[in-house]
């Protein structure tokens, strides 16, 4: 069975055009819900009614203010809308707030619209023939070219079914939203309902929301509980993109909310005081836009003042657009993508706009070809931004993209798997880096461990703790396991337990230092239990510490000499000796003082010490306060 659609409506044009009256026309309901809308005759704040299609689609219809005054309540009604109805009074034509909701349309990329003439009874028709040509004439180039436009008298009733047939049919042309995305729901609306608590409602432009989730309250960063959803007044399980929504959360007080608000998937969406933009200013913008020139910044429900730093030049016309870094005076949540409208800092008027391409960037340096070229890429698509975002973090899961990207997961294992195809991204056991940092790690580890046998060539290898030492630490021990593998199946490294080394090497032992094996060999070997610490040991055959431990690391490896700690050292022949002791006592005894012990294998004090401290760390021996039991001998 096909997912429902879910369609907003929205409505745009200049102050008692009739856009309050259309919409009651429309669905029903009278959205100018407070005493002041009504005494003045016109909308103060943002008016929602649901509107039911021909077909049984339930569209959700935004009634916005048409004054100047109020352009930005205007502003946090129209994102996310599906269609907007651009109203038009046939006897006045376009107004100057006509031509700056156009504007703003035009800049949040709405995709698509009908021209609705209203009033039409009270003009005459030739007048209103006029009045289509002039709006044609100013939506030339926009998305409304060629839009349809339909003419009605709301309050009687002529033209409306018209209308709503051309609804439906521009209604069966939009793409659904995204529902299986993280949940971002921008609050337009808060109050509080005695007996329920606090209602947040808004429109859900992406994900899902039921009853019982626990979701996120940015920017403050708090989750709470969602005790109740309504669509359009109807109690429902769960509310999909596209709806108007009101949630009822529980546990939090009104107080902490304000319009900018967004309820989300708990550890998706971050704030942020720095944005990465591509910026367009309007031809008719009254100046240029210097750097670090203040604008007023609204997005999605939010808004902030914000510093633009142009990246690449120090002004920005009129008519052009860029690449640039804006930086805020106060958190926002913002996704990738996300349009978003600046005004003028006083006087305030609309001047531009343009789509977020990094909600998280980094502070850039101005007149970088590596800053802007980087940005390029990030703009070019969902792909591209994925890859340039594994390239910033060197390797990231697909929660940490999630976070990056605010797309859905399902989303970003299609671009994965796609750009894995190509090479240009790799798996490591869950985790995902770019291809190139891929393959340079490979070369970090082939190139540690040729280092590592020019300066260690009597050691079998690298340690595999050590060789990870290497890479960020940003790769975890799984990721790195399946680096490392990929290096095995190549053949390009072999493992002999826990010593990593390049195909084919071998350790290569010249006569004269045979002759110095053999002579530190004898030297354990005569000593036994009475080998002494290793600097008096060599200093009997005339060896310094620096000359031979190559050498007894070697002997050690190779299961000569046993180490017991940084200074002593056991043949094994000794060590294998003093282990039957140990295990012959414990047949006979429940406990073993070290006096004992060095009775037992007849050696001083210092080496007892150290070979029982060796048994402890390797769990042969328990020790209780001057005793030891037996804990797990080997066999």
């Amino acid at each position: 069975m096909p997912e429902p659609r879910h369609i907003i409506i929205g409505t745009a044009g200049h102050v008692d055009h009739g856009k309050t009256v259309l919409i009651r026309a429309l669905t029903g309901v009278e959205t100018d819900r407070l005493k002041e809308e009504k005494q003045r005759g016109i909308s103060i704040e943002l008016g929602f009614a649901p509107f039911r299609l021909p077909d049984g689609t339930l569209a959700g219809v935004v009634d916005v203010p048409g004054h100047e005054r109020f352009i930005n309540t205007m502003l946090a009604g129209i994102g996310g809308i599906d269609l907007v109805l651009l109203v038009v009074d046939a006897n006045e034509g376009v107004m100057p707030q006509t031509r700056e909701h156009l504007q703003i349309l035009r800049l949040l990329q709405i995709p698509r619209g009908i021209i609705v003439l209203t009033k039409c009874d009270q003009a005459e028709e030739d007048l209103v023939d006029l009045v289509e040509e002039e709006i044609r004439d100013e939506v030339a180039g926009s998305f409304l070219e060629g839009a349809p436009c339909c003419r009605v008298a709301a309050i009687d009733g002529t033209g409306i079914p018209e209308l709503v047939r051309t609804i439906a049919e521009e209604v069966r042309r939009i793409e659904p939203k995204p529902a299986d995305g993280p949940l971002r729901l921008p609050i337009d609306r808060h109050f509080s309902v005695a007996g329920f608590g606090t209602v947040i409602t808004g429109t859900l432009l992406s994900g899902r929301v039921g009853t019982g989730d626990q979701v996120e309250v940015l920017p403050r960063g708090l989750q709470v509980r969602v005790r109740e959803v309504q669509v359009h007044g109807r109690k429902v399980e769960t509310a999909a993109a596209g709806q108007r929504v009101a949630l009822n959360l529980a546990g939090l007080d009104r107080s902490m909310l304000r319009r900018g608000t967004v309820i989300a998937t708990p550890g998706i969406f971050t704030q942020t005081r720095r944005l990465d933009v591509r910026l367009g200013l309007l031809e008719t913008a009254p100046r240029p836009l210097r750097f670090r020139d203040p604008v007023h910044l609204l997005i999605g429900t939010g808004r902030a003042v914000g510093l633009v730093a142009l990246l690449d030049r120090d002004v920005l016309r009129p008519g052009e657009s860029a690449l640039v870094q804006i930086h805020l005076d106060r958190p926002l949540v913002a996704h990738r993508q996300d349009r978003f409208i600046i005004r003028s800092y006083s006087p305030v008027t609309t001047i531009g706009g343009g789509s977020v391409i990094d909600p998280r960037p980094a502070r850039h340096k101005r007149f970088r070809d590596e800053v802007m070229q980087g940005l390029k890429e990030l703009e070019s698509g969902e792909r591209a931004f994925l890859l340039q975002k594994l390239q910033e973090l060197c390797c990231a899961g697909l929660r940490e993209l999630e976070t990056a990207s605010g797309l859905g997961r399902d989303r970003i294992e299609d671009h994965l798997q796609a750009l894995a195809e190509s090479g240009l991204v790799e798996e490591l056991a869950g985790q995902w880096t770019a291809g190139e940092t891929f393959r340079h790690w490979q070369k970090l580890l082939l190139n540690a461990v040729r280092k590592w046998h020019r300066d260690q060539p009597l050691q079998p290898g690298m340690a595999k703790a050590t060789l990870k030492g290497v890479l960020p630490g940003q790769l975890k021990q799984k990721g790195f396991d399946a680096l490392l593998n990929r290096l095995l199946v190549s053949g390009e490294l072999v493992q002999n337990d826990e010593w990593l080394a390049e195909k084919g090497f071998e350790i290569r032992i010249d006569p004269a230092m045979q002759k110095q094996l053999d002579r530190i060999v004898e030297l354990y070997r005569s000593a036994g239990p009475q080998a002494k610490n290793h600097r008096e040991m060599l200093g009997q055959i005339g060896m310094t510490l620096e000359q031979a431990e190559p050498l007894l690391q070697l002997l050690f490896n190779q299961g000569i000499l046993v180490r017991l700690n940084e200074e002593n050292f056991l043949h094994a022949d000794s060590y294998r000796k003093a282990l039957d002791l140990l295990k012959n006592h414990f047949a006979d005894e429940k406990t073993l003082t070290l006096a004992q012990f060095r009775d037992l294998f007849g050696s001083a004090r210092k080496q007892v010490q150290a070979l029982l401290e060796y048994w402890d760390a390797k769990k042969y021996t328990l020790r209780q306060g001057d005793e030891r039991v037996a804990w797990k001998l080997p066999e």
